[in-house]
């Protein structure tokens, strides 16, 4: 009896990486100008359409995933024979992670031989699907899904999301900053720096005036940040709000600074995306403690 690594659409991570390493992903729902959407990782192709409406002035929603659909999502899975080790979006972000824990503990109660555990990644985008990449590495060691949830409960608090993002009137949305923040930032062309802290809340940690110095003090975070943990970080993760340009800048950066030269970028899909809109850039790496 082996086990399966499981994760929900907000990680973002490569689809064809997920078939791969037979690792699957619940897909989570939206809606747009009235329409409901399935947001699942084989859906990246209507990443750039998501972000053209939201241009056009679309107004994304979001709903909670139920402990009813993680119970089925689940359910399946133990019945194809595999236990679970299921690595869910931030419990400061979503009620998400309360549905997953909650199927699990019914599931045990059904199938007593059986085991669901569930990480609370503290994170989000890429960051999450930095996560479920290296405890997939871990896994292929032999480990036991017992000693992969103890790694993955470290190193969740080890994992650095660092972003900044375009449009200040879709973290003003979300009640990241004030509407007044929001209108004088916009007209002074101030750019937010953020990250996820050690609850796993978004908090703003600088601002800079102009995109490229927000996407060079991205940069400046990680080599500052990864101070120790060099031997932890062979790989970084950039995730995007439709503007690969400038996720491209940052990689590039980073490759020269500290000489990584292996890296993922992807999409920020469209119910993360929701939240923080076009031209997001989000930084992912092993570093000091948020």
């Amino acid at each position: 009896m082996g086990y399966r690594i499981t994760t929900d659409a907000c990680s973002d991570l490569d689809y064809n990486y997920t078939v791969e390493n037979n690792i699957t992903a619940l897909p989570l729902e939206y809606t747009l100008n009235e329409k409901s959407y399935v947001g699942s990782l084989e859906a990246t192709q209507n990443c750039k359409e998501f972000y053209e409406l939201v241009r056009a002035g679309g107004m994304p929603k979001t709903s909670m995933i139920n402990s009813e659909t993680h119970k089925d999502y689940f359910e399946k899975i133990l019945k194809e024979g595999d236990d679970i080790l299921h690595i869910c979006f931030s419990s400061s972000l979503s009620g998400t992670y309360q549905g997953a824990v909650l199927a699990g503990k019914e599931l045990e109660e059904m199938y007593p031989e059986r085991k669901v555990m569930v990480v609370d990644s503290l994170c989000a985008s890429m960051g999450q699907a930095l996560l479920v990449y290296k405890v997939n590495n871990f896994k292929n060691t032999g480990a036991s899904i017992s000693e992969a949830f103890d790694f993955a409960e470290t190193l969740k608090h080890k994992i650095v999301l660092m972003f900044t993002v375009d449009d200040l009137n879709h973290l003003q949305r979300g009640g990241r900053v004030s509407k007044l923040a929001a209108v004088f930032g916009t007209m002074l062309k101030i750019k937010p720096v953020l990250h996820m802290d050690k609850e796993g809340k978004l908090t703003p940690v600088g601002k800079v005036k102009g995109r490229k110095k927000a996407l060079s003090a991205l940069v400046d975070s990680m080599v500052e940040k990864m101070k120790g943990f060099e031997d932890e970080n062979d790989i970084f993760f950039v995730s995007h709000g439709d503007c690969l340009e400038d996720a491209q800048y940052v990689a590039d950066k980073i490759v020269e600074a500290t000489g990584i030269k292996d890296y993922k970028i992807n999409f920020i899909g469209p119910v993360v995306g929701t939240h923080s809109g076009p031209g997001t850039v989000a930084l992912f790496f092993v570093g000091n403690p948020r």
